[in-house]
């Protein structure tokens, strides 16, 4: 995205659906954060994948407004850490400007050239149940009455219309993968042997369809 279509999803809008959950309740907080990013059986599945437990460390990268970490936090137990550049965004709990999408080969590179093997993958999240979307579609309309006008809604509304028509038309997919980085032997002292360090990654990808 530009520096301006950022601020406007990851700062405004995302201030302003902490305001809109403080209003409706707690209870919104974890669909709204994670609204058109994930649902529950999908991040029950990253869950599962990378095996959470209670009192695990959970880096989130990119974590938005920080619904996919609380989620894990609530129901695994899990003491995440959420790294995000926009300040605003973490107080909830042609492609769209900027973005760029890997074709399903082009993923698999960036993983492999980044140290990680592909342990499993799912290509269709199941939907979220309409509770879930009903508390997050709340929270929607709060922040659309109270900010309508303003140029950043705007501009973070522009954004969601032009990933709806990429999902609609087929041209961009979100895909669950579950990679392990391939083994690394770290030195000890001279008198220990080598250890071997292996990290889990699960990440939700959006990536490029290409068409025949």
């Amino acid at each position: 995205m530009t520096a301006l279509a950022m601020v406007a999803e990851f700062d405004d809008v995302a201030g302003w659906t902490a305001d809109a959950v403080e209003l409706l309740g707690k209870r919104h907080a974890v669909p709204a954060a994670c609204r058109a990013s994930a649902s529950p059986a999908a991040l029950a599945w990253l869950a599962e994948a990378c095996e959470l437990a209670p009192g695990m460390r959970l880096l989130d990268v990119g974590a938005g407004v920080g619904g996919p970490a609380a989620w894990a936090a609530e129901r695994f137990g899990v003491r995440p850490i959420l790294i995000e550049p926009m300040p605003a965004a973490p107080q909830v709990l042609q492609a769209p400007d900027g973005n760029h999408f890997p074709t399903c080969r082009e993923l698999g590179a960036l993983l492999e050239g980044a140290g990680f093997e592909v342990f499993e993958q799912l290509d269709q999240p199941v939907r979220a149940p309409l509770s879930w979307s009903r508390r997050a579609d709340h929270v929607a309309a709060v922040v659309a009455r109270r900010h309508r006008a303003d140029p950043a809604y705007a501009l973070a509304a522009r954004q969601g219309e032009r990933f709806a028509r990429l999902f609609a038309t087929g041209q961009i997919a979100v895909r669950l993968i579950h990679a392990v980085s391939r083994p690394a032997v770290q030195p000890m002292e001279e008198t220990c042997a080598p250890r071997t360090v292996r990290t889990r990654s699960c990440t939700s990808s959006t990536s490029r369809s290409r068409r025949s």
